[in-house]
């Protein structure tokens, strides 16, 4: 069995449609999801699960992060200027 990660797409009714179709799974199907629209965030959690037995791909995780992180606080300071 594998990690199945729902994309709820924006196509009728701002995504809720797609996001209630992916929520609603019957039990026994468990099915992690992601903001509407954000497959980005998908492979970021794909990552993530990966990650909790893969030294490299942790490493490189973290990385990430402190880039994105990085980046909010230079977006937040150039807010001030």
């Amino acid at each position: 069995m594998k990690p199945v990660i729902g994309v709820p797409v924006n196509a009728q009714l701002d995504g809720n449609d797609s996001l209630l179709s992916i929520v609603q799974m019957p039990p026994g199907i468990p099915v992690a999801f992601v903001g509407i629209g954000r497959g980005d965030n998908a492979g970021i959690l794909a990552i993530q699960i990966m990650a909790a037995n893969n030294k490299e791909m942790e490493a490189k995780l973290a990385f990430y992060r402190k880039e994105l992180a990085a980046k909010v606080e230079k977006d937040a300071l150039s807010l001030l200027e």
